[in-house]
């Protein structure tokens, strides 16, 4: 037996014994004296479990209710977000440096910029409604085949196609501005460049370090990961583009 539960039955027998006279015990039967001890025995397992199951709850568990933060509940629209303002941001950087490399015009730059962010907002609009909707005809087929179509709760807490769209193709837009506004208009090839480089590092960290604070992530490691990712995605672009117009004497505003 528990040892807490059979100290809890022999003070139990302790007190039942105290309370007769003499030491007697009160009740004339064996029967009802076991039935006593069982009941006994019953309430010190059921206070066990009770305290066995506060022992082993999740510290989290309520935490929304306490004022913590759900994290689960905004991991799709924050993937979207993320995700679409890192892509615009360095689409457009890298579009605009590669045909840099092969072309000194400043309009040739901005109107690759301009043309890149339509194109990848429409792209990452679609491209994420079309995923956002197969997961979400997934667990609807998944919740009434459970035979969970009546709840509620759970058709809620499905992710949203539209608003992940809507998120993703904003964010891609605003983060593409930036590298387009910050070279797009200024005459120097080199100071162009090295514009469009300086606001994409600035932005690659704003939103590494905005995306890691809603996410509960670690903010420097976030940060380094993505501007990482970024320079390493315009270092290609542009070597590649460069190469490429070495190799075939290539100048993209020439005819023919």
């Amino acid at each position: 037996m528990d040892p807490h539960i059979s100290s809890y039955v022999q003070a139990a027998t302790a007190g039942f014994g105290a309370a007769a006279p003499n030491g007697k015990c009160r009740l004339n039967k064996e029967e009802d004296a076991a039935a006593f001890v069982d009941k006994d025995v019953d309430a010190a397992r059921y206070s066990l479990a009770n305290t066995a199951e506060a022992d082993v709850a999740p510290p989290n568990v309520g935490a929304e209710e306490d004022g913590g933060v759900n994290y689960m509940a905004r991991a799709q629209w924050l993937r979207a977000a993320v995700l679409g303002a890192n892509d615009g941001l360095v689409s457009v950087a890298s579009l605009m440096i590669g045909i840099g490399a092969v072309n000194t015009s400043a309009k040739a730059m901005l109107v690759a910029g301009l043309a890149g962010l339509v194109a990848a907002a429409c792209s990452m609009a679609i491209g994420e409604f079309v995923s956002v909707y197969a997961q979400y005809d997934i667990e609807i087929t998944q919740i009434e085949r459970d035979g969970d179509d009546a709840d509620a709760g759970a058709r809620e807490k499905l992710p949203s196609p539209t608003l992940a769209a809507i998120a993703s193709a904003l964010a891609l837009g605003i983060g593409g501005l930036l590298p387009l506004l910050a070279g797009g208009f200024i005459k120097s090839w080199g100071a162009r460049v090295g514009a469009v480089c300086a606001a994409t590092s600035l932005g690659l960290v704003g939103f590494g370090a905005a995306g890691a604070h809603l996410g509960g992530a670690n903010i420097v490691r976030s940060c380094t990961r993505v501007v990482l990712g970024g320079w390493l995605a315009m270092l290609v672009t542009y070597g590649v583009l460069r190469l490429f117009g070495t190799l075939f004497h290539m100048d993209v505003s020439s005819s023919g």
